[in-house]
């Protein structure tokens, strides 16, 4: 288990000083027992309000230890990386320290449950858990549930919802934060659907659950308003989907990213999405690209991604969990944490501020300036309001009805995906 060691951390030494009187006796002065006990009260009180100032302000001075659990590498260029950045933001404002442990999955660290990593975390002195998988689910609420006096994030998770199906109403020390990665999971789609030559777009998918769901239609749904808006048919845009089956490649245990990329392009598609938390797709549709292909590549989560095949990257969509974090932080020194569910919107007013807002996007050298400048005003419509695309008509995978006509999606309709969306083709289950 890593520590990560308080950045520009201050150590305040607070002195108490005891003064001891002498007392003397002489003919002319007299001490009643009730002055007696009347001073020795006053001293008292005295000293204990003193002695809980010092309390007080040497608890105000305690800094903040918090855990963090990742299911990948710290490093990975994806989702895990994205958290981690968000624990260096806090220990970079608060002077904090970070217990970290990455990795806790079947395949790297198969003897480690994530229950007894918080166990080993809160011996260690952390007040704050950050449990930064849907993985971590079931262990995050028994381990809420068996430090009730330990505050706890799941990143993701609908258990501080009082409408969700999950609600857990006696876990006041758990809350609940989420991105609202739809919303930028439109814009990649927009990027998409503006740069692709044939009409065939594909997305890599992890496992299947509503959040992959919700975000595979929301890419799909920026991607056919924006192929739309360049005069296009939207019955001739081809959108497919095929999951690997985990968050990221395990091998033999999931499909290979890459291999899935290749197929893809093999198939038609020119411009690949990614909703994994690492970085294959877009190597491997930067390695096509320099055979000569025209192709195109949509990473995700980590606003660095594009670094990785700038020429071909039509930009990332991706989170910046700091600020959040931080402020969770400062919720659990000041002692009014509350359990809640936020799925946070981009700041709207500077997607790409690192102070403010949760949900970023970084056009890539891949997109076109005028791809780029329809982007923007995709953005500021969906800023103003007068872009929603969860407004029906829109019907399943299957052709049933899901949103009537002029009918708009509610938070609990978009974050339950129950299936995919006509028009996208793949599995839904």
């Amino acid at each position: 288990m890593k520590v990560t060691r308080p950045i520009g951390f201050v150590v305040l030494l607070a002195a108490l000083a005891l003064v001891a009187a002498a007392c003397g006796t002489s003919d002319d002065t007299t001490t009643t027992a009730t002055e007696t006990t009347a001073a020795t009260e006053t001293t008292e009180a005295t000293e204990a309000t003193e002695t809980t100032e010092a309390t007080e302000t040497t608890e105000a001075m305690e800094p903040l230890t918090f855990g963090m659990l990742l299911v990948g590498p710290e490093n990975d260029r994806g989702w895990s990386q994205a958290h981690f950045e968000g624990g260096q933001y806090i220990a970079e404002n608060l002077g904090a320290e970070m217990i970290v442990l990455d990795k806790i999955n079947t395949s790297d660290r198969p003897e480690t449950s994530a229950e007894t990593v918080i166990d080993e975390m809160v011996a260690a002195g952390a007040t704050l858990i950050f449990a930064t998988s849907n993985d971590f689910s079931d262990a995050v609420q028994a381990s809420a549930e068996k430090h009730p006096d330990v505050s706890m994030i799941f990143s993701s998770g609908d258990t501080a919802w009082e409408d969700g199906k999950a609600y857990r109403a006696d876990l006041p020390n758990l809350g609940n934060l989420m991105g609202e990665m739809t919303l930028g999971k439109m814009i990649a789609g927009c990027a998409a659907g503006l740069t692709t030559q044939n009409g065939h777009i594909a997305y890599l998918g992890p496992l299947i659950n509503d959040e992959t769901r919700r975000l595979v239609n929301s890419a799909y749904l920026g991607a056919r308003h924006c192929w739309e808006s360049l005069g296009n048919d939207p019955a001739d845009l081809e959108f497919e989907v095929n999951w690997i089956g985990f968050w990221f490649n395990i091998p033999g245990f999931t499909l290979d990213p890459t291999e899935v990329t290749n197929a893809f392009i093999d198939g038609g598609a020119d411009v690949v999405m990614s909703g994994i938390d690492t970085t294959e797709a877009i190597v491997r549709v930067g390695q096509r690209a320099e055979a000569g292909e025209a192709v195109w590549a949509v990473p995700y989560d980590f606003e660095g991604a594009c670094d990785e095949a700038p020429e071909v990257c039509l930009g990332v969509p991706y989170f910046n969990w700091g600020p959040s974090y931080l402020e969770t932080a400062n919720a659990v020194q000041d002692g009014t944490f509350a359990a809640t569910w936020q799925w946070i919107p981009p700041d709207w007013s500077d997607m790409n501020n690192r102070d403010t807002s949760m949900i970023g996007w970084l056009p890539g050298d891949g997109l076109a300036a005028d791809a780029n400048t329809a982007v923007d005003v995709f953005i500021a419509g969906l800023a103003d309001g007068s872009i929603n695309l969860y407004v029906g008509p829109l019907n399943n995978q299957d052709g049933s009805p899901w949103l009537a006509d002029g009918e708009e999606a509610t938070d609990f309709q978009v974050w339950y995906a129950e299936t995919l969306l006509e028009g996208v083709d793949g599995p839904a289950a």
